[in-house]
């Protein structure tokens, strides 16, 4: 057993030898984990080196439209020439996109000749449309003429400029298929007009290819996992408003609204969680229904704008949609039964019902009433980590979208007409690509590194705050006694900023590593799972497939055991490590007294956050069903993305909210355990009500009454 701590929390020796009880803990603290500390000071110097270098070279306009035959992003203001509401890439020659599509050509469709217009052109019903390239050279015509002209200027040609556009080398394609906006690249539809292709014939043009390949080609570019990853990101930034109230400003209003009703209602919020979930999952689920197509008519399609219904183009976003809904209805049925499982264990175990109950009714009446500033106090970290976010994810947007435009180097024949040189040329005629150096996909894995553990430190500062405003009511008996401060989270703040700092970060640091090493080794298993190299043994499988619970287990053992430290530090100011092993061990010593009485307010707690999470997820959904993200201009390509971000957003902010009811019972009962073993079994500061709830022989006596 452990010597008293009488030094520590404020309990010293007076003149006399006597122990003066009472007191503040502040007392015996030094600055611990310091190179931890600094460590932290140096990832952030290199987070903001790491994303001037996205701002410098990235650009997000990028993440959702094409190049163009010059190099420029479709709907670049700044490019030359000006393509601010030129915003659709279209692929000028069709031969070129027939030969990319073919199994045995060299030629790409990242080297066909695209261009940047306002809408996907479609065929004449009595004539020969055309599409030229940028007026310039010899063509005196302003863009906006250009504009209004269809992009014709077939008619100003040179008899020169004509018969090598006849040969489909420019400077003007005909439109012989009709296309169609899939997410703003214009796809061929394999559907050639007679009309078109007969007027095309009689002007001596040369034979153009049909077939379904031509069709296929952009689908397969479109549909490409970068190209459906950077529309996802695309997808986030163009929600940000969706972002800032489904995952800002509304779940800290329920997490707020979820404090008070925990303190005045708390026997009634058992059922009123476990009720609500279920509501909120089965909704969240119904959407993704809705969404994925399988009933209603409010489908995502990769279409956009107004189009022939004839039209029937599927996406990637639609698979994932229809893959998430199915997920959510497995995660829906289990949640559910779950929690009727809960609902009957209340019902049989009345007396651990009874002890969480009297806990929690002791923690949010007592503590919270005693100690205002903790309803508020979660509003520091909360706008710390909006400020954060906003940062992070500014920079992520122009990290996915850094890399150098550079021509490609190709060797098929691509030539065409040069309206400043004024002649057909095969030199430099290939297409442009973005180039992603390997150094930028670090980066972008730093970054993500970064935001986790940043979040986690914030999260874990929060938690520090709260424990020890918390203890410094519980050493005080529980009472407004003239030693504790007039506001001690502040107190508690700035013993954290003084002291902890460092151990705070070395936790969350842990935890980062922790959950970095599992998502590594969860791809890992799923590229076996792909790679079909799963092992085939009994022994194999069973190893194979108990890795992922066991990663997942040490998650959670981690999260726990960070949580249980953060608390002897803010009581004790010891460092990480030791504070782990002296909550550890009380946590042994206690395991059947804590156990009994806190599973069951963990999972309340845990419902809790996913009421608030889900709650926005749902709003999420209703904001990104509105027409501004419908139009063609702003459109969300799917919802998918932005309601994860949304739901894990608010998941966050509730954990930094609920952490006021969450550290406090835990920080209570830690000090009880010390409390208790300090003076052999009998807590000398806990109040009365803690004492009755916690208390072995009570505890015992209410067991052996209920069975009788």
């Amino acid at each position: 057993m452990r010597g008293p701590l009488g030094p520590i929390i404020g309990r010293y020796p007076s003149s006399d030898g006597d122990t003066q009880m009472g007191g503040i803990i502040k007392h015996n603290r030094k600055c611990r984990d310091v190179a931890f500390l600094i460590i932290f000071i140096a990832f952030w110097v290199a987070m903001i080196v790491n994303s001037s270098f996205g701002f410098y070279q990235g650009n997000p306009l990028r993440l959702t439209y094409g190049l163009d035959y010059k190099g420029n992003v479709c709907g670049n203001k700044h490019a030359d020439p000006n393509l601010r509401e030129l915003e659709l890439r279209y692929w000028v020659n069709p031969n070129q996109v027939y030969e990319s599509g073919l199994k045995k050509s060299q030629f790409r469709l990242s080297n066909a000749r695209s261009i940047c217009l306002m809408e996907c052109p479609i065929p004449s019903e009595d004539s020969l449309n055309w599409v030229c390239d940028y007026p310039e050279g010899d063509v005196h015509l302003l863009m906006d003429d250009w504009i209004d002209r269809n992009y014709d200027y077939f008619e100003f040609l040179t008899p020169d400029m004509r018969n090598s556009s006849l040969q489909l080398q420019g400077p003007c394609y005909p439109v012989i298929f009709p296309s169609v906006n899939v997410f703003w690249s214009c796809q061929f539809i394999a559907r050639a007009s007679n009309t078109s292709l007969r007027h095309w014939q009689q002007m001596g043009g040369v034979n153009i290819n049909e077939g379904i390949i031509i069709d296929k080609t952009i689908h397969r570019s479109i549909n490409s996992r970068s190209a459906v990853l950077k529309r996802y990101v695309a997808d986030i930034g163009k929600a940000w408003p969706v972002l800032l109230v489904c995952g800002g400003i509304l779940p800290l209003f329920l997490s707020v609204f979820w404090l008070f009703m925990i303190r005045h209602f708390v026997a009634g919020m058992t059922w009123i969680t476990v009720i609500l979930f279920n509501v909120l999952i089965i909704s969240v689920t119904m959407f993704y229904y809705l969404k994925a197509g399988w009933f209603g008519n409010d489908a995502v399609s990769p279409i956009i704008g107004e189009h022939d219904p004839y039209y029937h183009v599927s996406g990637r976003e639609q698979n994932h949609l229809h893959a998430a809904a199915v997920l959510m209805s497995i995660i829906m049925i289990i949640a559910t039964l779950s929690s009727i499982a809960i609902v009957r264990r209340i019902l049989m175990a009345t007396s651990v019902l009874k002890a969480s109950i009297v806990l929690k009714w002791f923690v949010a009446a007592k503590v919270i009433g005693e100690v205002q500033a903790l309803i508020i106090f979660p509003v520091i970290p909360y706008t710390i980590l909006v400020i954060f976010y906003m940062f992070w994810f500014s920079a992520a947007f122009h990290l996915f979208s850094s890399g150098q435009i550079l021509q490609n180097d190709c060797k098929s024949n691509c030539c065409a007409y040069d309206l400043g040189s004024k002649k057909v040329s095969c030199d430099h005629c290939c297409g442009y690509s973005i180039h992603y150096t390997p150094h930028i996909a670090v980066a972008i894995l730093f970054h993500l590194f970064g935001c986790y553990w940043a979040t986690q430190f914030f999260i874990a500062c929060s938690s520090t705050v709260i424990a020890g405003s918390v203890a410094s009511y519980y050493w005080a008996r529980g009472g407004t006694s003239q030693e504790i401060p007039f506001l001690p989270v502040f107190s508690s703040m700035k013993r954290l900023m003084r002291y902890n700092l460092g151990s705070v970060a070395l936790g969350s640091l842990i935890l980062t590593f922790v959950e970095s090493f599992r998502y590594i080794m969860e791809s890992i298993r799923r590229k076996l799972k792909v790679a079909t190299t799963t092992p085939e043994s009994l022994i194999g499988k069973t190893s194979f497939h108990s890795s992922r619970c066991c990663l997942g287990c040490m998650e959670w053992t981690i999260k726990s055991v960070n949580r249980n430290a953060y608390i002897m530090i803010a009581i004790m100011g010891k460092d990480f490590c030791r504070a782990s092993a002296i909550a550890t061990g009380l946590i042994m010593n206690n395991i059947l007294r804590i156990g009994r009485v806190n599973v069951i307010g963990d999972v309340i707690l845990f419902l809790g956050k996913l009421c608030v999470s889900l709650s926005s997820a749902l709003f999420a959904f209703l904001m990104l069903d509105t027409h501004k993200y419908r139009s063609a201009h702003n459109k969300i390509t799917s919802p998918l993305f932005p309601v994860l971000v949304c739901w894990g957003l608010g998941y966050i902010v509730a954990t930094l909210f609920f952490a006021v009811v969450e550290m406090s019972i835990d920080t209570i009962i830690l000090s009880f355990c010390q409390d208790s073993e300090e003076h052999q079994g009998s807590a000398q500061y806990a109040p009365p009500l803690l004492m009755e709830t916690l208390n072995d022989q009570n505890e015992m006596q209410r067991l052996t009454q209920g069975s009788s």
